[in-house]
Parts: structure tokens; C-alpha cells; sequence
């Protein structure tokens, strides 16, 4: 998946803004201001995303391009190689799965926004 189609599938989802909060390269998409996926703005290389502790240790033992999170909380999110062989509907599985955690954990009156 290139950057583009990275940034078109995040950006399309509802309440999704992007922004460069650490510095000049690194691409913040969040929802409702809570972070869900960054990546290189300069490379799109790798993208960092969320995921439910399970499942994350369960990618990374599956696929050798899902490492733990670079820079993240290791127990908690992913760092997804975008160059490597997983396919673009598998990456938008894992993006969707770190739009809705972060959703889910949002108070009630800002997912109802959401709907």
C-alpha cells in the first residue's frame, strides 16, 4: 500500500483529521483528536496502528512485516511494513481494527458524533 492510498482510506473514515504534532514527517491520523495510525509522511514505509494486546502478538508471530510498535507502546500497537507482502485489503483490516479501538474508547456523547 503507498502513501496515498493510505492517507485516502484513513482520511475517508468519519471524524478523521491528520496532522504533524511530533515534527515535519511524521503523519498523525486521528479520530476525534485520539491517534489511530502515523507513518512517514516522506517514505510511507511503515504505518504504526493500533491493536487489542492478543491479537497484536498474534500478527507479529504470523506475519514478519508487523513488528512491535516503533517509538509506541509495544503492548498495544503495531509498526505495519507497507512495502512488504501483505495485501492492501489485509492493511485496511488493520487500520479499521485501530479506528475502532480508538473509537470504542472515546466517551459516549463523542461517538455519538460519530454515527
Amino acid at each position: 500500500m503507498d502513501l496515498e492510498k493510505l492517507r485516502n482510506y484513513c482520511m475517508a473514515k468519519k471524524g478523521v483529521t491528520e496532522d504533524f504534532p511530533f515534527d515535519e514527517s511524521t503523519l498523525v491520523f486521528r479520530v476525534m483528536n485520539k491517534m489511530f495510525c502515523l507513518t512517514d509522511a516522506y517514505s510511507g514505509a511503515t504505518c504504526n496502528l493500533k491493536c487489542d494486546p492478543e491479537r497484536a502478538i498474534e500478527l507479529r508471530e504470523t506475519y514478519e512485516e508487523i513488528i512491535p510498535g516503533y517509538h509506541m507502546s509495544k503492548k498495544h500497537w503495531n509498526t505495519i511494513n507497507l512495502k512488504g507482502t501483505l495485501p492492501d485489503n489485509f492493511i485496511k483490516e488493520l487500520i479499521d481494527t485501530s479506528y475502532w479501538l480508538v473509537v470504542k474508547s472515546l466517551p459516549k456523547k463523542e461517538q455519538i458524533k460519530l454515527d
